[in-house]
């Protein structure tokens, strides 16, 4: 295993870091998750046999201990876990290393760098697969260092439980 360290605090920095440098390293295609998430055994070679530019995964939650019931229930009752979703996670994200390239990659943007990703590769035609086939678990915590993520749409689940949110940042 190959660690990439950089002093950025920037997570568009980091990811665009690791591109360029698997890029460099001739590697054909980009697998994205984060540290709190668990990759499902067979998570690449699933991405790879949908045979597109890109891939939008879901996300699962098993452990919801540091949320109420509510925010699970209302979590779920928003949330689509099937081909054909809309959902953008950096969690469950791949892309061709060409595709990467020709859309001009991952900006260096504290946050939504996934979210300027995917609109990037739709607006240079890149084929990309909404799919729940590629499985990750990913954690339920509700406080991390970028305000408007995963973290802080369970924040925004638990605080404003009948707000008519409708589900994670999506294209």
């Amino acid at each position: 295993m190959l660690t990439l360290c950089i002093a950025a605090r920037n997570v568009g920095m980091a990811r665009a870091a690791g591109a360029a440098h698997a890029l460099s390293l001739g590697m054909r295609w980009l697998a994205f998750t984060d540290a709190d998430t668990i990759v499902s055994p067979d998570w690449l070679s699933t991405q790879l046999q949908l045979g597109t530019d890109a891939v939008c995964g879901c996300v699962s939650i098993e452990d919801w201990q540091d949320n109420g019931e509510s925010v699970r229930h209302h979590y779920l009752e928003r949330y689509c876990e099937q081909d054909g979703h809309r959902h953008i996670h950096g969690a469950n994200l791949a892309v061709a290393a060409a595709a990467c390239v020709r859309c001009g990659g991952f900006l260096p943007l504290q946050r939504c760098e996934d979210v300027a990703l995917v609109r990037a590769l739709q607006a240079s035609g890149a084929s990309i697969a909404w799919s729940a086939a590629p499985r990750v678990v990913t954690s339920a915590r509700r406080h991390a260092r970028v305000r408007d993520g995963f973290a802080g749409y369970l924040r925004a689940l638990a605080d404003e439980p009948h707000s008519g949110l409708t589900g994670r940042r999506s294209v």
